[in-house]
Formats: structure tokens, C-alpha cells, sequence
């Protein structure tokens, strides 16, 4: 089975224009994250999709492959979609990466590529961290006053979705466990088209989550356990992210020793 991480880039986001130029400690998060998939085993290809030459011109700048596609794109799983074509990419498995994703581990990635290796009838595959005590109470609290914040799954026996809730899932009357959803996709080729063929689905629209409209219809969705082995999970939404992000870097070091020589 092959593989292969398409990177979604927009250029024009609202809340925060020209981010995949943006740097983090010195290294552009697109740079950042495409190093990062450069480094996947099981991966034979690394494209990234954008609407702008001038995200175009920068991944050029150090030697990644980049293709436009549609501005009008309604979100990443289309514009990876999109890249399907303007690539000739070929294939078995498409991994979506966000060209925000600056502290994604490779292995996640890795784990990821294996779930659909070993899971035939799977159409996506999606990774889940199982929450420590520390961590869900972290997240319960966090949720008083930003409650839309962190997506928690459910999943049966054979690591199959369930469900995914801006609420935290499941109720627990006992101690029980609760994982933590981290938004990366990977999809078979077919389970693609199908995907963004389909209409924007009830659940989806009540909770605020694209996930849930495949499940909704039927498609089967893997959970892949992972374990950030004592990494901090985080992305870039706006620019008050950004100091963030520089100081889980600063204090965990580089997810990659060389990206330390990328910077300028």
C-alpha cells in the first residue's frame, strides 16, 4: 500500500492572512510541517496545495513540491481532493496534514498509515490520545469558558468511530476512559471522492465538526491510539498562537534536530 501527505495551505485565511508564511522560531510553518512529512516512513510522496503563487513560491524555495488548486475550496479535505488532479497523485493513501500543524510528531503520521495497512474495510483513519487525569482535567476546565475548544471520540471494541463531541465523551458516573481526537485525516482514495461528494450532514452541522459526515453516512472511520511520547499537540489558528507554539519549542526542543539549520 502506498501513501502519500498532501499539505492544504491557504494563503487567504481571514483571522489570519499569509500564515503558512508565518515563522516559528525561525522557520516557516510550512516549511516546518513539510519537513516533518518528509521524515514519514511509509510515505513515497509530500505535496502541498495551495490558492497562492506566493505560497507556491516559497515551498519552491526549499525544494517542495506545490501544485494551486481552487480558491474556491471550502476547506482542506477539498483542496487535498482537489490535488489529486493537479498532481497526478497516484497513491493508495492520501494523509491530510494542515499547513499549520507545526507540532505534529512524524510517528502520529506514521501510525496512522499502518491503522489503513491492517484495516481492509476502514475509509478513514483518524489518530485519538487517551487522557491522562491531569490532561482531562485540563481540558474540562478549559472548556468552562471556551467550550467549542477540543474534540473528544468514541469508539467500539474494534477501534471503530462512534462519535466525535465538542462535549467530552463519554459521561463517566465511574472512572472510565476519555481520548482526545486530534483533527488529521487519512483517506483511501475512493473514500475521498465519496466524502466530498456528499452534503453537509445534521451532526455535522449541530456540532461544528466535517467528521462526522462521512459517519453519518455510513463510512467507517478508524481510530489510530497514539502516544505524543511527551510532546505538546498544537496548531496555529491566529496570531496569539503563535507565542504559544515558540514556547513548547523553546522548552520540549525541535520536534526535528535539522529544522535548526532551516533557520535564518
Amino acid at each position: 500500500m502506498s501513501a502519500a501527505i498532501v499539505i492544504p495551505a491557504r494563503y487567504g485565511s481571514s483571522r489570519f492572512a499569509g500564515k503558512p508564511l508565518h515563522k516559528i522560531a525561525g522557520v516557516s510553518m510550512l516549511e516546518r510541517v513539510w519537513r516533518i512529512a518528509q521524515t514519514v516512513q511509509g510515505c513515497s510522496r509530500v505535496v502541498i496545495a495551495t490558492e497562492d503563487h506566493r505560497i507556491i513560491d516559497h515551498a519552491r524555495s526549499f525544494g517542495a513540491e506545490a501544485v494551486v488548486t481552487p480558491e474556491s475550496c471550502a476547506n482542506g479535505t477539498e483542496r487535498v481532493f482537489a490535488a489529486l488532479d493537479a498532481a497526478v497523485i497516484t497513491q493508495d493513501v492520501i494523509l491530510n496534514l494542515q499547513g499549520d500543524a507545526v507540532l505534529t510528531p512524524p510517528w502520529v503520521l506514521e501510525a496512522m498509515i499502518e491503522a489503513l495497512a491492517h484495516t481492509p474495510d476502514a475509509d478513514l483513519v483518524t489518530p485519538a490520545v487517551r487522557l491522562d487525569r491531569a490532561a482531562l482535567e485540563a481540558l474540562t476546565h478549559h472548556k468552562e469558558t471556551n467550550p467549542a475548544s477540543g474534540t473528544t471520540v468514541v469508539f467500539d471494541r474494534a477501534l471503530n468511530a462512534l462519535y466525535f463531541s465538542k462535549h467530552i465523551l463519554p459521561f463517566c458516573r465511574n472512572p472510565g476512559p476519555v481520548h482526545r481526537h486530534i483533527g488529521l485525516y487519512g483517506y483511501r482514495r475512493a473514500a475521498l471522492a465519496r466524502y466530498v461528494a456528499l452534503p453537509p450532514s445534521p451532526l455535522e452541522e449541530a456540532e461544528g465538526l466535517e467528521q462526522l459526515r462521512p459517519l453519518e453516512n455510513g463510512m467507517k472511520i478508524r481510530v489510530a491510539l497514539v502516544d505524543y511520547k511527551g510532546r505538546t499537540h498544537g496548531s496555529v489558528d491566529a496570531p496569539a498562537d503563535v507565542p504559544v507554539i515558540e514556547a513548547i519549542i523553546a522548552r520540549e526542543g525541535e520536534l526535528l534536530p535539522d529544522l535548526l539549520s532551516a533557520k535564518t
